[in-house]
């Protein structure tokens, strides 16, 4: 995961952060959150009007999700817009670059089926619901705020870099969401609180993940490629889906199999909790503090652990609450459970 990581901080100082999902990986992820959609209406903020695959799924499936009303907005500053078709707003001019669009859609034909991509194409040609926005159609501005209130559930997959504004930004307005970002975020201040009090939580997909990016994005020695119509390509083998729409995985109860012996679980020089190097190592009878690696968010059920807070530098946030070293060598950042229903726990080990 090093190298990953690495890349993740440059795309993000670079602002080469603009990763398009693929059409795939939503109807892989979505199929575990239909329920949630009857009757809503979704929010697609950081989506180009069709170009984006979150708003094509929701088009193809408005009536088989039963929703009510999809909005997507699209930046103004959009690397993609009108790369994949042409499409004309209500005044008859083609979307082009360097503008900020909306498409806003309450009914779709009748029926109940998922819609081909003929049918969208045609629909959007022959009832043109795209109209540009009078602003730049940055999520964070008022008009984009606008439309976000109208809203019951935000699904989209915004620029690395700007992840913690998104959050904030929707629990501010106590919004649902499902949203695509790297797993460094789960320790950020914005987010860490929010998975240690049962409000957000990761979904399916935790991991290995490609995605489409525009044609300016920098070559990579890794996880990088140009498929044979010359579309590049970047995959990440830390993304990961966070929501806060329930889902069977979320009350899923790990299976632990280890029992606790000092000799095989040391504590920390700096704190009276002791170091788990793998999720599938976490004793079942310790009932004390655990430092065990960042991927148990992915596994962790509130009626199972109690998350106590993480072990970086120390000085992170109110959150990081010591170095995680262990006889002087310092290790990867921690996160700190406890085990609410530890078994047999014997001081000695045995």
């Amino acid at each position: 995961m090093g190298n990953n990581n690495v890349n993740l901080q440059s795309a993000k100082n670079l602002k080469d952060d603009e990763f398009y999902t693929t059409y795939e990986s939503i109807v892989e992820e979505l199929a575990h959150y239909a329920l949630h959609f009857r009757g809503k209406t979704v929010l697609c903020n950081c989506d180009d009007p069709y170009e984006s695959n979150f708003c094509k799924y929701f088009l193809r499936n408005f009536n088989t999700l039963g929703l009510t009303r999809l909005i997507c907005t699209s930046y103004h500053a959009s690397k993609v817009i009108a790369t994949q078709m042409n499409l004309f707003d209500v005044e008859e001019e083609i979307l082009h670059k360097g503008q900020g669009y909306v498409i806003d859609v309450s009914y779709i034909a009748d029926g109940t089926e998922e819609f081909s991509d003929t049918f969208i194409n045609q629909w959007l040609r022959a009832t043109k619901p795209i109209r540009k926005l009078k602003g730049d159609g940055d999520f964070r501005s008022r008009e984009s705020i606008g439309y976000l209130t109208q809203s019951d559930i935000v699904v989209t997959n915004p620029p690395f870099s700007l992840f913690k504004e998104m959050i904030s930004l929707l629990v501010k307005h106590d919004k649902k969401y499902l949203l695509i970002g790297n797993q460094n975020a789960l320790t950020y201040r914005e987010i860490f609180p929010l998975i240690q009090n049962n409000l957000a939580w990761t979904g399916y997909r935790f991991g290995d993940m490609k995605f489409r990016v525009p044609a300016t994005s920098a070559p990579r020695k890794t996880r990088y490629w140009v498929d044979d119509s010359g579309q590049k390509w970047r995959s990440l083998g830390n993304a990961m889906w966070l929501t806060n729409l329930d889902s069977e995985k979320k009350h899923k109860w790990l299976m632990l199999t280890k029992r606790y012996s000092a000799d095989v679980y040391p504590t920390y020089d700096e704190y009276d909790a002791i170091n788990v190097e793998r999720v599938q190592d976490i004793p079942m009878d310790y009932p004390g503090i655990m430092g065990v690696p960042i991927t148990i968010i992915n596994k962790y059920n509130p009626e199972q652990f109690e998350i106590v807070g993480e072990a970086n530098h120390g000085s992170d946030n109110e959150y990081d609450l010591f170095k995680p070293t262990v006889n002087g060598k310092l290790l990867f950042k921690r996160i700190l459970i406890r085990n609410k229903c530890p078994i047999g726990f014997n001081q000695d080990g045995i």
